[in-house]
């Protein structure tokens, strides 16, 4: 719902006919009423739409220009009682001059008139025969006997919902270096609406599409881009009703060039808002602006619960789409690799000692230890691989770290720790049959003291295998598997460590190295610090902190966009119906608040270790948060909803 910043948009494309004001009139109605019973609140047509782009000289007639502003104020009248506001292009005569215009109608008025200002006339264009270009400047005109604004200026700013601001700029002006969205974006506009004839060309629409993406990108906005369609003039030019909506740089959703006719998605203003308060290069007004208020309903207005349009996906670092995914794949782990090399040359050191357990993050840690080498030209004899057995290890992670130690031609050392850990509980006087926090706590320092002194003795250095869902809950042991000399793993997210594992299984030439991996894969996430069960049963993580997926799409939404725990758990549940009830993502999202609050002391004294995407924890660069930080108002508004 609109509670959560949702605002459900749509572009349309009416099929005209040409000159037939009233026509194209009853059009846009037809539109207007599968719009405001699909909920959207905001509905774009395109350029000219009234009249057709395609009149040509007919512009010039007295009879089209009356008709025109006749029916531009029947569809204003068509939208009183109305929430859905409604922008469409018509020609208006202003001192002698026509203007290209976009008229903004909502509640049954007319809010204000914005003329197009770039005027093209090059190529197939030849709009400055019949059109002056706009000013800036707003001025009030006379429409019809009533008084509206008219000029690019303009600002239409919702008083139910002040994060909704709307400006307008019309087909051509998207395509200049300034474009008058950029002003209108500084200035406070959420979304643009562009109303648009852009005819077809080969490979156009791909362009078109790149524009409309990179212009919400920088400006942070919310993009409703609607085009022409059938029924205007193919004399020269095919129109095809390309229509898109795209948010911050992502595309939403757009007709098949040629077939669709509507496209309707939810924008997220919040994620606009949020995403502009975090970037201090971003503002600055630019010029005298009015802002026009509307209310969507005259009584109290009723923010409705719908259901959103807008695929919300389970996995944010993971991308859906295989190709996309390949070459995320193959970037992130060429960082991790860059940021080792370049830390194993400054050192001037031959060798890597690291921690090998079987597990999913040691398996990506000693991958990219052996790229890394492989970029320095150093022997992988130097990667000294080390299995530390203690009395939770499973023969099948054993049998996997060995296998795979083997296959990339590391130094394999074995080193069982269970008569150190016992000698360590007889010193501290600590019982081998507590299995409490002591118990699993001193496997792990003490797997850390082996590798460390083994990186004194080879005069190498400790790479850390710890990844960021561990972090960012702090299911680390502080100066145990929390310390390192470089962790490489340390801003990629547990999905996303199963992704890449899963990527070098799939592309490596190694028959016998995939079939390790895939068994790393399948294999329950555990720390394997107790001993199995009678049944034989292991430790399993997700089973104590969670399942790792809900973690990460908290992770993402509460460090990326900082959104409140309520549209988070809204989110979660439209993504994870199928798989979670609602008490269980509500039960793990108070885990994930407390513990993202408890456990930052770990994260403040992090080692050094490479960003890969746009969230990571370290203190020096991505999360300055104090340690000390209280969670209650996070979990008082979490508290307060039910999961019903």
């Amino acid at each position: 719902d609109m509670r959560h910043g949702f605002l459900r948009v749509a572009a349309a494309t009416p099929h005209i006919r040409l000159a037939d004001c009233r026509y194209n009139a009853d059009q846009l109605i037809k539109f207007i009423e599968i719009a405001e019973e699909k909920e959207v609140k905001l509905l774009v047509f395109p350029e000219l739409c009234v009249t057709g782009y395609t009149c040509g000289d007919l512009f010039f007639q007295e009879t089209l220009l009356k008709g025109a502003k006749e029916q531009v104020k029947r569809v204003a009248d068509y939208t009183s009682n109305k929430e859905v506001v409604v922008v469409a292009g018509f020609p208006f005569e202003y001192n002698g001059k026509i203007y290209n215009t976009a008229a903004v109608m909502q509640g049954g008025k007319i809010l204000g008139l914005v003329p197009k200002m770039n005027i093209p006339n090059f190529g197939e264009f030849y709009e400055l025969r019949y059109f002056a270009p706009g000013q800036k400047k707003v001025t009030m005109v006379d429409f019809m006997g009533e008084e509206v604004y008219f000029g690019s200026n303009l600002l239409f700013e919702c008083t139910d919902l002040p994060d909704f601001v709307l400006g307008v700029e019309i087909c051509e002006d998207l395509w200049v270096p300034l474009s008058p969205g950029t002003y209108h974006c500084l200035n406070g506009a959420t979304i643009l609406a562009n109303l648009s004839a852009s005819n077809e060309l080969v490979g156009k629409a791909r362009f078109r599409r790149e524009l409309v993406k990179s212009q919400s990108a920088r400006l942070i906005c919310g993009y409703v881009y609607s085009d022409a369609g059938e029924g205007e003039s193919t004399s020269d030019l095919v129109f095809s009703g390309h229509n898109l909506i795209a948010e911050n740089g992502a595309l939403l959703s757009e007709t098949e060039p040629f077939y669709g006719n509507m496209t309707a998605c939810e924008i997220d203003l919040g994620l606009i808002k949020s995403e502009r308060r975090m970037k201090n290069t971003f503002g600055g007004q630019t010029g005298d602006y009015i802002r026009v208020p509307f209310r969507f309903s005259e009584g109290d207005f009723e923010l409705k619960n719908y259901k959103l349009i807008r695929k919300i996906g389970q996995h944010p670092f993971v991308p859906d789409n295989d190709e996309e995914l390949n070459r995320r794949c193959e970037d992130i782990i060429q960082i991790q690799s860059m940021g080792l090399k370049s830390r194993l040359a400054h050192i001037g050191t031959k060798c890597a000692v690291i921690g090998v357990s079987g597990g999913l993050d040691s398996t990506l840690a000693l991958l990219v230890t052996s790229r890394a080498f492989e970029m320095l030209g150093l022997d992988k004899k130097g990667i000294l691989a080390v299995t530390m057995p203690c009395f939770g290890t499973s023969d099948r992670t054993y049998d996997n770290a060995v296998a795979l130690i083997r296959n990339i031609g590391a130094t394999l050392l074995n080193i069982p720790i269970t008569d150190a850990v016992l000698r360590h509980f007889k010193d501290i006087g600590q019982d081998a049959n507590n299995y409490d926090i002591t118990y699993e706590n001193s496997q792990a320092r003490e797997r850390t003291q082996v590798l460390m002194d083994l990186a004194n003795k080879y005069n190498g250095i400790v790479i850390g295998t710890g990844d960021m869902s561990e972090l960012i809950l702090g299911w680390a042991t502080y100066n145990g598997d929390h310390m390192s000399m470089y962790g490489v793993n340390s801003s990629v997210p547990k999905t996303l460590v199963r992704a890449l594992v899963n990527w070098v299984a799939k592309t490596t030439d190694n028959k016998e190295m995939a079939a390790v991996l895939t068994d790393i894969l399948n294999t329950p996430v555990s720390p394997e610090l107790l001993p199995p069960t009678e049944d034989n049963e292991y430790q399993k993580t997700e089973d104590l902190v969670g399942p790792y997926e809900l973690h990460d799409f908290f992770m993402f939404y509460v460090l990326r966009y900082g959104f409140s725990p309520d549209k988070i758990y809204r989110l979660a549940n439209e993504a994870f119906a199928e798989k979670y009830g609602k008490e269980e993502i509500l039960k793990w999202l108070k885990v994930f608040y407390r513990r993202f609050f408890a456990q930052q002391y770990k994260r403040s004294c992090l080692p050094d270790g490479p960003k890969v995407g746009t969230i990571a924890v370290s203190p020096r660069g991505d999360l300055r948060m104090p340690s000390d930080a209280k969670a209650a108002l996070w979990l008082d508004e979490l508290n307060r909803l039910s999961p019903d």
